[in-house]
């Protein structure tokens, strides 16, 4: 699912038309006052209104959004008044960090932003709560027996509504900002859970290379034909077809696609989509689709997300894997798990579909030893870690007093090269 957006807009004067149908399911996230209530709230209201569903209750067991009195930390003064782009809106990413003294509701977005052990302890709590009221185990096998039906319905209801496009692509992955560049050359690529396209139809419009095509598959059909009944899906330099990235056998590889013929993979919040045991399968068909020192553009959920610590009751599946309520899963990942799971650490699972029988096999990097898996000698890892960063963000709207602390973790990785067998 999409990351929300920076600005909030607000529309009329009833509450419930104030948040954008993205926006709608965060209503409850954390409410600042003008002024902190100097006695606690009472817990009968005047109203009938329950104060744990109230988002401006001051009450600390609220446990649909953050209580309002939690406080990001703040860094030491420095020079970054001085800067330039702190004062730009749209801001350049990374460069604005809330300082002692700083107006929290003076823009719309803080990076860098950590949260104190107040807010740790707090989001500990819902974990609990969460963990003690889980999914029935009917309800589990229904959502995760046919997880595309649940997005089949999404995009029905949706369409290509729900998201905005990604306009932050190049910014983010600079490495999208070469290859569509006029003369840049064959370039191929391949985006997994390219939902109703907001990635690929970005990356098409700004697109000078005569020679770059897009294959964006997502495993839902009814957001393959939201694609292509887009205006700009033109069918020559971008196709769109059902592919499971978890998928085994024949569906191994995406209709037409043959193996290492990709040059970049990208996968923007629809890893987390999957459920924990079908990684190590995605992992290795990613691998598999990609040519030897392709890359993979990585963007999903980290662990603390906002988006998790409001869960209700009844949406626990398993430990920090969800389902809301339409139907979708999410999961939210640590930055040392999404290591190990590139590096080829939690890929024996599928590790056979990777590489011929019998074939003895080594890495460029010598320093890094192979693992036995039956009789298959597999690379550890199978993705170089160029970068994996956890982007800390508190989102601001400025008008209702809202902010909002969202955690997404985000990564470049690279096919680890194959040498030739060793020499006996």
């Amino acid at each position: 699912m999409e990351p929300l957006e920076s600005s909030l807009p607000v529309r009329g004067k009833t509450p419930k038309q104030q948040l954008s149908k993205g926006m709608e399911h965060m209503r409850f996230a954390v409410t600042v006052l003008p002024s902190p209530p100097t006695t606690p709230a009472s817990p009968q209201s005047t109203t009938g209104t329950d104060p744990m569903l109230d988002p401006s209750s001051s009450s600390q067991n609220t446990i649909y959004g953050v209580p309002q009195d939690f406080e990001p930390l703040r860094k030491p003064v420095s020079d970054s008044s001085s800067n330039a782009q702190k004062h730009t809106d749209p801001f350049q990413f990374g460069s604005r960090y809330l300082e002692t003294g700083d107006d929290i509701f003076a823009y719309n977005a803080w990076d860098h932003v950590e949260i104190d052990d107040a807010y740790k302890a707090f989001i500990k709590a819902q974990t609990d709560l969460q963990r003690n009221a889980p999914v029935s185990e009917f309800d589990k096998q229904r959502f995760n027996d046919k997880p595309e039906k649940w997005w089949d319905k999404f995009y029905s209801n949706n369409q290509a509504n729900f998201f905005k496009d990604r306009k932050w692509l190049v910014q983010e992955f600079p490495i999208l900002g070469e290859v569509t560049k006029g003369g840049a050359g064959q370039v191929r690529i391949l985006e997994v859970g390219a939902g109703a396209g907001n990635t690929a139809f970005p990356i098409l419009e700004m697109n000078r290379n005569e020679d770059l095509t897009i294959h964006a598959c997502d495993y839902s059909k009814k957001a393959v034909e939201v694609m292509r009944a887009h205006e700009k899906y033109n069918g020559r330099q971008m196709k769109a077809d059902v592919w499971d990235v978890a998928g085994t056998g024949e569906g191994e590889l995406p209709p037409g696609v043959e193996k290492e013929s990709v040059d970049i993979v990208i996968m923007i919040f629809v890893f987390s989509a999957l459920e924990p045991r079908q990684w190590a399968q995605a992992v290795c068909n990613v691998w598999n689709v990609l040519k030897p020192d392709g890359h993979v553009l990585f963007r999903d959920y980290g662990r603390g997300d906002l988006a998790q610590v409001r869960f209700k009751k009844s949406r626990y599946l398993e430990e920090n894997f969800y389902v809301r309520g339409d139907g979708t899963r999410v999961y939210f990942f640590e930055r040392e798990e999404l290591e190990g799971i590139w590096r080829g650490h939690d890929a024996q699972a599928a590790a056979s579909e990777v590489l011929p029988e019998n074939e003895d096999v080594e890495l460029r990097d010598e320093s890094v030893s192979t693992s036995q898996y039956g009789e298959n000698s597999v690379p550890l890892p199978l993705f170089e870690i160029i970068d994996l960063g956890v982007d800390r963000r508190m989102l601001v709207n400025r008008q209702r007093k809202l902010k909002m602390y969202r955690c997404w973790m985000q990564g470049l990785f690279r096919k680890a090269l194959i040498n030739s067998p060793k020499e006996p």
